[in-house]
């Protein structure tokens, strides 16, 4: 699908989207609940579908309507079981360890990008584990088989924490205590994001540094209903836009949350944009941009939005993390840096720095690179532009964000 984006001046109130870690972690939590949990205000992107495919797939019986899911945990399946995990980086290493929990033969694979992503740390931390674990020479199909019981494991955290949620999440419920190590873990905020959801699912976990996790074993979920909070990661892209295009307020927003990309809100301040919060909702309004430096290291998703409000800036931005954006949807650096130059913006990776030199933005026809956060990057930019932008391959948002240029065009966006 191709979409153009025309230049715009922006002024409007949206809702953010829901938060599809928080959806997605919820999925796996009401699958392990005795009970049934309902999950309010989910986010009913791909990877969210994906995730509740994969809950029913392993014995819960699912529903869903215009506002929420049901997960009832169910009998065990009848296996053995695949489980696709779409192109869902968080499903497959979140999915993998609580499907080990189950004494059958568990297949996850994936669609598009997600097949040529390694999956080395979930072999390698299973195995350790004592699991019956073999993948495609690195890659998808994972194929599992025996009993997660529990022990230790040492784990290396620098590609991510998603295998460690998943480890979270499923470790509580084995027959034994367990103890996980963790080397240069990235993304700490997503860590505490999961502490905080096995909590409101009455888990007890002990976090030291996060470094050190002790995991007593035997517990149970209890079962609930449970409210997904915003997600500022899409709201990034809406408070950018007001940043660069006009005025852009942004609602049902946690100011508190732990989701690593709140840090937006600092990188706006930084940057020069007016910024204001109030009962929920974020003001974003365009001022003169000025150059930022941003470590991004904890907040790979934040690249995209914040190469978009680099291009406005006056001089050049510095992003630090750029070694987090090999594996994504896309290799985003490569994607982020082929947008930048179509439309007329110089950049560079410096180390584990991307340096981006703001200047006039022009229209171009670009790719989204099959990334749902390299569309709305080229959607945002295109708002100051000289000329309309064309995005080929636009429906990667609905990964993330279904309803991104919808809510684009509520805010005054001129697309066709």
């Amino acid at each position: 699908m191709n979409i153009t984006v025309h230049p715009s001046v922006i002024k409007g109130s949206v809702d953010a989207p829901p938060s599809k870690s928080l959806t997605q972690r919820a999925i796996a939590a009401g699958l392990l609940a005795p009970g049934t949990t309902v999950i309010h205000s989910p986010s009913f992107c791909n990877d969210s579908l994906a995730a509740l495919e994969m809950a029913e797939a392993l014995g819960a019986f699912t529903s869903k309507n215009e506002s929420s899911f049901t997960v009832e945990a169910g009998n065990r399946p009848d296996y053995p079981v695949t489980l696709v995990c779409g192109e869902s980086g968080l499903a497959l290493r979140m999915f993998s360890p609580v499907a080990a929990l189950l004494s059958g033969n568990v297949t996850l694979t994936g669609e598009g990008s997600l097949l040529s992503r390694p999956v080395g740390m979930i072999t390698d931390a299973l195995s350790q584990l004592g699991v019956k674990v073999w993948s495609n020479n690195g890659l998808l199909p994972v194929r599992i088989s025996g009993k997660l019981s529990g022990g230790r494991a040492v784990i290396d955290g620098s590609s991510g924490s998603q295998l460690l949620t998943g480890l979270l999440m499923a470790l509580p419920l084995a027959e034994s205590d367990s103890f996980i190590e963790v080397l240069n873990l990235r993304s700490t905020p997503y860590i505490n994001l999961t502490l905080e959801l096995l909590s409101a699912f009455g888990i007890e976990v002990h976090n030291e540094h996060f470094r050190y996790f002790t995991i007593p074993g035997r517990q149970s979920y209890s079962a609930r209903e449970y409210t997904v909070e915003g997600d500022w990661s899409g709201a990034a892209f809406l408070l950018v836009s007001g940043a660069v295009g006009g005025q852009a307020v942004v609602h049902n927003l946690n100011s508190g949350s732990a989701q690593a990309d709140r840090a937006v809100m600092q990188v706006l301040k930084d940057a020069g944009c007016l910024v204001a919060e109030s009962n929920g909702a974020v003001t974003a309004s365009r001022s003169n941009l000025k150059a930022f430096d941003f470590d991004a290291t904890d907040a790979p998703d934040l690249f995209p939005p914040l190469a978009a409000l680099a291009s406005y800036c006056d001089g050049t931005s510095i992003i630090s993390g750029a070694g987090r954006l090999r594996h994504k949807e896309s290799d985003r650096g490569e994607a982020i840096m082929d947008v930048l130059a179509a439309m007329n913006i110089r950049s560079y990776i410096r180390d584990d720095e991307m340096l981006i030199e703001g200047g006039s933005v022009r229209g171009a026809v670009v790719s989204s690179h099959n990334d749902h956060r390299i569309a709305m990057m080229a959607a945002v930019m295109a708002l100051g532009a000289g000329q309309p932008v064309t995005i080929t391959g636009a429906e990667a948002v609905a990964k993330s964000f279904p309803e991104f240029f919808s809510t684009m065009a509520d805010l005054g966006t001129r697309i066709q």
